[in-house]
């Protein structure tokens, strides 16, 4: 089952991507996300990419520039995350064919990112908006936008999202936190994905 999860793992290290990624694909979880604020992100995602890039999709988060958006498709990442809504990021990603995934808060932002060419919306942070602020700024985005919720959505309140409209969601510490062991991680993300399972119906 291909579930709408994107794993963030920010402060994931490079000896500890590829089990760390294992573990997340053994749990249900084909969407990994690595900030470029962690140590050494690109060796983290290239690593990632040669290993699991034909069953999961791999990439990039807190991308800024369109020359990192360069850096992360040079080492073969497909998914490019933003926190901001930046055109020039989402077009430069859009034309390379990657994934991209820019942060909106408002029908502003969510409206200028569908027309540089975003896959999808991010909702972040997902805590200020709530469920509420989602079916709200639902019935003016086009049919078919496709809207994560990142940042204060996760396993306690996935039916509350699910029910305002939310089609998945990026999970971040509550997967995944510096120095946290393998089996810590695959536990987090099997209760995650039951989680989400139920609340899915």
């Amino acid at each position: 089952m291909n579930r709408p999860l994107i794993a963030i793992l920010r402060g994931l290290t490079p000896s500890a991507a590829l089990a760390t990624g294992q573990a997340l694909i053994n749990a249900g979880i084909d969407k990994i996300e690595v900030p470029l604020n962690s140590p050494d992100p690109l060796d983290s995602i290239g690593r990632l990419v040669e290993e699991f890039g034909d069953r999961a999709l791999i990439g990039a988060g807190t991308v800024l520039t369109p020359g990192q958006v360069d850096d992360v498709a040079r080492v073969g990442g497909k998914l490019i995350v933003s926190p901001n809504c930046d055109p020039e990021v989402i077009s430069h990603t859009h034309r390379l064919g990657l994934e991209s995934w820019p942060g909106i808060f408002t029908p502003t932002e969510a409206f200028a990112a569908l027309k540089a060419g975003a896959s999808g919306l991010k909702l972040f942070p997902g805590a200020l908006a709530g469920p509420a602020g989602l079916s709200a700024l639902r019935p003016v985005l086009p049919k078919g936008t496709l809207v994560y919720a990142v940042g204060g959505a996760g396993p306690e309140n996935f039916g509350q999202w699910i029910a305002a409209s939310a089609d998945g969601f990026g999970i971040g510490s509550a997967l995944y936190k510096p120095g946290m062991t393998v089996s810590e991680v695959a536990a987090k993300a099997a209760q995650i994905v039951a989680a989400y399972d139920e609340a899915a119906g």
